[in-house]
């Protein structure tokens, strides 16, 4: 038997500043008991974020029998302060994952990403919340005119592997926009969700498939047997479980000894509702090529949704210190590139946000802890990711060969 017992602590890691837009917005969805007895699954799940509610949901529509533990409420870590803009692109351009990886999976990632935007809509479709997801475009424009070699290369190689978008010269995007760049690329299928939401739908849904979710439950320590996983809470109750799932966010590193993830401090801003119209071209997600890189959305009430101006730093003090002096500043590059829409700024937060080295999550199994799957949906596209996850974690359960696993696995390496 093997096991690996886990620090306790008192006070789960501070990931977000008090108030959040889509918690003050939507408040205690449902709530859910603590675990007070104790409780034998399929797979236990740790997390009941975003992701934890996409693995299980994937799961549990296959016939597993899950448990999702939670040691504060249900979908109140970083899911209640994610910006959530749905993108295929990810973090890394594709041009440089093909020179890591080569570019058969560079293309494969790329496009495993905007399959899952169109998955996560049929998904909010099925769970009657089609009004929380909108599809879009998305423009990523130049910052500089130093990066417009490689837009050009990159958008090259988007097309070959068969993504639809186009490339914008600067005359273009004066037509199209208020502000002007060098150059920019419009892809065509992009969106936007409220993920807080879209948890509690998902996880609403488990019980009816025999699922079960507990609130205010702690792991205190995992021992690994020859072909199941006990698990003992903070109140000394035990979980079996068949396989185990960590989906725990940005706290999942304590559950490894190898660095995933590298902890950022993230700010965002968020306007009054206004009467409903196109403040730029279409109200398309857009985002730039410097990094850290400024990004803005709209939402369904018609607000306008502006973040960035990260910081490389995990200190929830200092971070929430700044919450006054980064709103400003994100509120003054959003003038200087739309000057004549008129932002009232409603909320302001901060959040920990993570990413890894490469840009890719990381996806399956660990050869540090036995009968165990990961979910760690880092980076800037966290939440499509996860919906990645959600499917590899149900087909290796299930025993079913899953081709794209090599791509994001632990012991990836660069060419």
């Amino acid at each position: 038997m093997y096991i690996r017992k886990l620090k306790s602590h008192k006070n789960p890691m501070d990931l977000h500043s008090k108030t959040p837009f889509w918690l003050v917005k939507s408040g205690l969805v449902q709530s859910f008991p603590s675990l007070k007895t104790n409780l034998e699954t399929d797979v236990a799940i740790i997390g009941a974020g975003i992701t934890g509610a996409l693995v299980g949901y994937h799961l549990a529509k296959a016939g597993v029998k899950v448990a999702l533990f939670e040691r504060r409420h249900a979908g109140m870590g970083s899911t209640s302060a994610s910006t959530a803009l749905l993108q295929y692109e990810i973090d890394t351009h594709m041009t440089q994952l093909a020179e890591w990886f080569g570019e058969a999976k560079a293309a494969r990632s790329y496009n495993l990403c905007l399959d899952a935007i169109l998955k996560l809509q049929d998904l909010c479709n099925d769970l009657n919340i089609s009004n929380e997801f909108q599809l879009k475009k998305s423009f990523y424009y130049a910052s500089s005119k130093r990066d417009v070699k490689s837009l050009q290369k990159e958008y090259e190689l988007r097309r070959k592997h068969g993504i639809e978008l186009e490339y914008l010269e600067k005359k273009e995007i004066e037509k199209q926009f208020p502000f002007s760049a060098p150059a920019g690329l419009l892809s065509k299928v992009s969106g936007q969700v409220d993920a807080y939401k879209m948890t509690h739908a998902l996880l609403g849904k488990l019980p009816e498939m025999g699922g079960s979710i507990y609130n205010q439950t702690e792991i205190k320590d995992i021992r690994y047997h020859n072909d199941w996983v006990e698990l003992r809470t903070e109140d000394d109750c035990q979980v079996r479980a068949k396989r185990l799932v960590i989906a725990a966010g940005y706290e999942s590193q304590k559950y490894l000894k190898q660095k995933v993830e590298n902890l950022n401090s993230s700010y965002a801003i968020i306007s009054e509702p206004m009467p409903e119209q196109d403040f730029w071209h279409g109200n398309c997600l857009v985002w730039e090529t410097a990094r850290p890189y400024l990004y803005m959305r709209t939402t369904s009430d018609y607000r306008i949704l502006i973040g960035g101006r990260d910081e490389k730093f995990y200190n929830p003090d200092r971070r929430d210190r700044l919450i006054e002096k980064k709103a400003e500043q994100l509120e003054k590059d959003f003038t200087k590139l739309f000057p004549d829409v008129p932002f009232k700024r409603d909320f302001q937060w901060a959040g920990t946000f993570s990413e890894t080295e490469d840009g890719l999550p990381y996806i399956g199994e660990s050869p540090e802890r036995p009968l165990t799957y990961f979910a760690l949906g880092f980076g800037g596209n966290g939440i499509t990711f996860s919906l990645i996850a959600a499917e590899m974690i149900r087909d290796l359960y299930l025993g079913n060969a899953n081709k794209d696993a090599e791509i994001f696995a632990f012991d990836r390496k660069r060419v």
